[in-house]
């Protein structure tokens, strides 16, 4: 052999020998140190939940019936909380078969309010802690979705959104955030939208009311931290649930319309399970959503000039195909 080829056997059974004997086991280490932390997060958070009192509103249909299903298994003590009784009953009925392939699992409690009457939503909180005592976990989810034109909206409409999918969980929270600061413990959770981020034409009301809870929410984390309480701010985009079915329109009737995109979207027991890791994780804040809403938040952040185009040609497009 050449004295070049020589040198270049060397070479490569140096090579060889480093890969072996510092690239493969530094892999392998990495691997197995990642997989222990991994393991340690997840008995952290299973040692999180299990036992604890989770309230749920907007428990009966869609993402917080789902959420209702991964915290029982997790094994909390879950509250119900609906303005359908008998739909509420029915859902402890199905989680009670859970319970039989489950360990851990407590019956869940329920309670019957509706989070546009303000008197009701506070009736609700003090038979929450009456029953209980405290909240571990308040996870508001529940909400109302809208389509319609800005000029044609009466403020009526725009009221019972606000006063659905904001005041309701504001006054929940408040209600309930008392006797968290006296425990010096407490997670509260607000399920929002992309649309707290960014606005969509002929969402208006919709918007605004996730807006208003994106801030909200993000005051309060700030407000609370000196006290160990957490705040976790989720942010879906496009699931598969009847959000749009029973949206209201502009003079307040139902929609009634599947849309394309909800259709297409995420399932509610995939965005249930990403809450819960949320919350036992005890993150901040987390966008659920596809490439599309999020470049959507990157472009509105960064550039808004551009933001504002796509959407007001958007708004053209939605509006000739209605009219067509």
């Amino acid at each position: 052999l050449s004295s070049y080829g020589s040198r270049k056997i060397v070479k490569k059974g140096k090579l060889m020998d480093f890969t072996s004997t510092v690239i493969i086991p530094l892999l392998f280490g990495s691997l197995g140190i990642f997989a222990v932390f991994r393991l340690l997060q997840w008995m952290r958070m299973r040692a999180y939940l299990q036992e604890a009192v989770v309230v749920i509103t907007g428990a009966t249909s869609g993402l917080g019936k789902e959420c209702a299903k991964a915290f029982h298994a997790a094994g909390c003590k879950l509250v119900l909380c609906g303005r359908d009784s008998e739909k509420l009953k029915d859902l402890v009925q199905q989680l009670s078969t859970m319970t039989n392939h489950q360990k851990n699992t407590h019956k869940p409690h329920t309670v019957v309010f509706d989070l546009s009457d303000t008197k009701t939503v506070l009736n609700g909180a003090e038979e929450i802690l009456k029953y209980l005592g405290h909240v571990d976990i308040l996870i508001n989810n529940a909400g109302i979705s809208f389509r319609g034109t800005i000029v044609d909206t009466g403020l009526d409409v725009d009221k019972k959104v606000m006063e659905t999918n904001y005041f309701g969980p504001v006054a929940l929270t408040k209600a309930l955030l008392p006797s968290m600061i006296k425990r010096r413990q407490g997670h509260i959770v607000a399920i929002s939208s992309v649309q707290g981020k960014i606005s969509i034409p002929f969402r208006s009301a919709y918007a605004a009311s996730k807006h208003a809870t994106q801030a909200f929410f993000d005051c309060l984390r700030a407000e609370v931290e000196q006290y160990d309480i957490d705040v976790t701010v989720i942010s879906p985009g496009y699931i598969q649930t009847n959000l749009s079915l029973n949206a209201v329109t502009a003079d307040g009737s139902r929609y009634g319309v599947m849309d394309k995109n909800t259709a297409e979207g995420q399932t509610a027991a995939e965005v249930a399970q990403v809450v819960l890791n949320a919350v036992g994780q005890k993150k901040k804040e987390v966008l659920v959503a596809g490439l599309t809403p999020s470049l959507a938040v990157y472009l509105r952040n960064f550039f808004p000039r551009l933001f504002f185009t796509l959407m007001a040609t958007r708004a053209k497009k939605e509006r000739k195909a209605k009219d067509s």
